[in-house]
């Protein structure tokens, strides 16, 4: 199943004895393109502060009336360390430690050695939780960040940015939701797998893709996700003439 970040940062994080707050903003890692935590305003409780939610502790995946349970306590949550945006790579560890969870870039898989992060990591005894080197070039990157993001291919612009798709059992990121209506009066939104993408120019805020206008127009209608099986993924890729997605 497949869901928006845009509905995920609309919930409340609710932990184990009571309400931790809402979702502000999701990061990304820009290597594997996986939702790493929720930003989460905390400010309720702990003072203005915000908290960082990793969905290693996300009880089950999907939100249930607008809700998200994590297997925590706010006062682990209160105890966690402080960070700053962008986070570091010395603020990642530190909080991997915090929780005492494997490091989501150790092991070959999207988690670890998982595919997912579910189901709610245990954690782990300080003599199994070493922390390995952090991966070189990988940043993380905010959701809320990437909308606006003009997507061009084929020479001319395809729209902007409105919202991202995201698969809910490995938070990995699958498709961008683009706006086409600046060059298509009475269009609709477009789905673009980011299988598709050439490249990010992260300071000119350009995504690049070999695409072109006349096959966004002979795309599938697309109106929402929740409902998208892996048929309408294949007829989507197919009726672009483009590759499927890259685990």
């Amino acid at each position: 199943m497949f869901n928006r970040a845009s509905h995920v940062t609309t919930a409340r994080v609710r932990a184990a004895d009571g309400d931790i707050g809402p979702v502000m903003d999701l990061l990304l890692d820009d290597c594997s393109w996986v939702v790493r935590y929720l930003l989460v305003d905390a400010g309720c409780w702990l003072r203005e502060r915000e908290v960082l939610i990793s969905p290693y502790s996300i009880k089950q995946p999907g939100l249930l009336a607008g809700v998200i349970e994590v297997a925590l306590t706010r006062r682990l949550v209160r105890a966690s360390p402080a960070f700053d945006l962008p986070v570091s790579s010395a603020q990642e560890r530190e909080f991997m430690r915090h929780y005492r969870y494997p490091a989501y870039w150790d092991g070959g898989g999207l988690w670890a050695l998982g595919a997912t992060p579910y189901p709610s990591v245990a954690p782990l005894p300080d003599a199994e939780r070493g922390i390995s080197s952090y991966p070189v070039g990988m940043h993380l990157r905010s959701a809320k960040g990437l909308e606006g993001f003009e997507v061009r291919g084929a020479a001319q612009g395809l729209g902007q940015v409105e919202d991202l798709v995201f698969d809910e059992l490995s938070w990995q990121l699958r498709y961008l939701v683009v706006d086409t209506h600046a060059w298509w009066p009475g269009g609709r939104p477009a789905l673009i797998s980011l299988a598709w993408v050439d490249g990010i120019d992260w300071a000119g805020q350009q995504i690049h893709v070999a695409l072109g206008r006349p096959q966004l127009k002979a795309s599938l209608s697309y109106w929402g996700v929740a409902s998208m099986e892996s048929d309408d993924e294949a007829l989507l890729h197919a009726n672009y003439r483009c590759p499927g997605h890259r685990a």
